[in-house]
């Protein structure tokens, strides 16, 4: 994990941004155990609160769940979920805007697709 604590985003958003990317990329599998609170607050020099802040947002997202005594652990699908919201937000934030300013250039959908195949070929 790592920090920028000059970035206009909240420490807390950051926890949770980046523990969310650990359970996306596999580096926290399903139903393994998290680092707690207290070992990211350490380790960063962080506040635990703001530690636990970021936490709890993926609590409420169904991502982690805490295990009393025990810790915090990444919930069954939670990478599914984590993949699913991604998706959405690349349409949104990518597709959505891509076809907007390819109608405004006159592109039709095959113009649009040659130009995505040409792009996968430059890989």
């Amino acid at each position: 994990m790592h920090f920028d604590f000059s970035s206009a985003e909240s420490l807390y958003l950051q926890v949770a941004n980046q523990i969310e990317e650990a359970i996306f990329s596999g580096a926290f599998a399903e139903g393994t155990q998290i680092p707690s609170t207290t070992e990211i607050s350490r380790q960063f020099k962080i506040n635990p609160a703001t530690v636990l802040k970021g936490m709890n947002i993926l609590v409420e997202q169904q991502l982690i769940e805490k295990k009393r005594g025990l810790g915090m652990f990444v919930m069954a699908g939670a990478q599914t979920k984590i993949i699913a919201k991604r998706k959405a937000s690349f349409f949104e934030d990518y597709v959505a805007s891509l076809i907007v300013e390819s109608k405004k250039l006159g592109l039709s959908k095959a113009d649009l697709q040659r130009l995505i195949e040409r792009g996968y070929g430059h890989e």
